[in-house]
């Protein structure tokens, strides 16, 4: 049985294959457990299946989860172990800046503060080359001083750690052994250019106490479901579950949990590719696609005629963090059909990034006490 699963903030929606037939399912969200949802959806499909039942089950998934927790700021405790002396890099950025005349711009504050930011006593040149190796005790003393934050997650981004990244790969192993979740920039994103690199990597370790999770549950749903658990090593057994990422492409569960930031447009760049085929039947050769979901907005500018690529780019702004991984060229905004809206101090109407939400939701659904643009809609 083939299903593909679409999780958005305010709506979980469903598309399947049973006995030949194409059906649909659509059910609200929970945004507290979004895997919640999920399991709900898999019960209604596969009601009446048994362990004994041969079928297999290929659920391939598209979230909006580590899209909304980035818009919302709604990921892990994070903290940054960077080469000492680099530890402002994420604060600094470029010189370039979005309002070049306005005296009363105010950055966006980083995903990590500066209190939880580190750094080690080590180095390594351009060509590879070890000037300073960390030693023991210098390697204890950072895991001590992460530990002392509270942060479950953390980002390791050493200086030309793309070159050689022994001593990223000795920090990530003793914080992995400490009980954190690790996400090192050689990993990520193995590449020059220390804003970039380092941003990537922080928005991974934002996104990962959040996606792990939430691709734990939908798997073991998936396996409970199913009566089978998956193979291993690329060998689909009774339950496959993948992932759609953000450059339109597919990766396992288990990938997407130690990358999520791979996945931040997951659920638009399904969108753009439904578009694109739908596009194509109709006749059209260039489209804008406009996907108004719960939380945010998306928008895309491409060729709909099949055999063009689809504009992808490898560097992007997401809510106004730099993240440098393969995606397609989607504009998203924290404006979706639950975006609150609220006077800010000045008396303008400000409406996102904050949502309602499928929980209570806006308050034309019965629940919620708070306006969202669906509100304004219905009264429009």
């Amino acid at each position: 049985m083939r299903i593909a699963i679409d999780t958005g903030g305010t709506f979980t929606d469903c598309v399947f294959v049973r006995n030949g037939r194409l059906e649909v399912l659509k059910l609200p969200s929970t945004p507290q457990n979004p895997a919640g949802a999920i399991a709900l959806a898999l019960k209604k499909i596969l009601a009446g299946r048994d362990g004994t039942d041969s079928t297999g089950v290929d659920l391939v998934c598209g979230t909006t989860v580590g899209t909304n927790a980035l818009l919302e700021r709604r990921g892990g405790r994070v903290a940054l172990v960077t080469t000492a002396g680099f530890e402002d890099v994420l604060e600094i950025g470029r010189q370039a800046r979005p309002r070049l005349y306005d005296l009363m711009v105010k950055k966006t504050e980083p995903l990590v503060p500066q209190s939880r930011r580190f750094g080690l006593a080590e180095r390594a040149d351009s060509e590879g080359r070890i000037l300073l190796s960390p030693g023991r005790r210098e390697i204890a003393r950072v895991v001590r001083a992460v530990a002392r934050t509270g942060a479950k997650s953390v980002a390791v981004c050493l200086l030309f750690s793309f070159v050689n990244p022994k001593h990223e790969r000795a920090i990530a192993s003793a914080l992995s052994a400490a009980g954190f979740q690790a996400s090192s920039s050689h990993k990520i994103l193995p590449e020059y250019r220390e804003f970039e690199r380092t941003s990537t990597t922080v928005v991974n370790a934002y996104l990962l106490p959040v996606m792990s999770r939430y691709l734990e549950e939908i798997e073991r749903h998936a396996v409970a479901r199913s009566g089978r658990k998956p193979k291993r090593h690329g060998k689909p057994g009774l339950a496959r579950v993948r992932v759609m990422q953000s450059s339109g492409g597919i990766l396992s569960a288990q990938a997407a949990a130690r990358e999520p930031v791979r996945t931040i447009l997951s659920g638009p760049a399904g969108g753009v590719l439904g578009a694109q085929y739908v596009a194509g039947l109709a006749g059209f050769d260039r489209i804008i696609t406009f996907d108004m979901g719960g939380t945010s907005t998306d928008v895309a500018l491409m060729d709909a005629r099949g055999q063009e690529p689809l504009a992808t780019t490898s560097e992007t702004i997401v809510s106004d963090l730099p993240v440098a991984v393969p995606m397609l060229d989607i504009h998203t905004v924290g404006a979706g059909g639950g975006s609150l809206a609220r006077f800010d101090r000045a008396g303008a109407l400000r409406v996102g990034p904050e949502s309602s939400g499928a929980d209570p939701g806006p308050i034309c659904y019965g629940r919620g006490d708070k306006p969202t643009v669906t509100d304004a809609n219905l009264l429009l």
